[in-house]
Formats: structure tokens, C-alpha cells, sequence
């Protein structure tokens, strides 16, 4: 079974650089408070780490 991680947007896109919005996106993060479960990859955590201030790790399972 593949390690995952529960990821939580609590920032807004509005008023951010365009890079930071195309990451939300690519995490499938778009509203606010919204939460995907999501495998625990080093891709993953590297555009969890660009964008620290947008999202927050709520749950690691495995």
C-alpha cells in the first residue's frame, strides 16, 4: 500500500503569481478548503513546499 497525504488549501490564488496558481491546480486544489488525498511522491511534496503559504498537510496515512 502506497504511503498519502491529506493536503488542505487555507490560502487564496487571487492576487498570486501565475506559477503558484498553475501548482494549486496541479495538486487539484482550487477553492478554498478544499482537501485531496493525494500519494506522498517527491513531486508532490516539492509543489507542496513551493507553495507552503497556500496549503497545509492536515493527515499522512501508511
Amino acid at each position: 500500500m502506497a504511503k498519502t497525504i491529506v493536503v488542505k488549501q487555507i490560502g487564496s490564488p487571487i492576487r498570486r503569481p501565475e506559477k503558484q496558481r498553475q501548482t494549486l491546480i496541479g495538486l487539484g486544489l482550487n477553492k478554498m478548503h478544499k482537501t485531496r488525498e493525494l500519494e506522498d511522491t517527491p513531486a508532490v511534496r516539492g509543489m507542496i513546499n513551493k507553495i507552503p503559504h497556500m496549503v497545509e498537510i492536515v493527515e499522512e496515512k501508511g
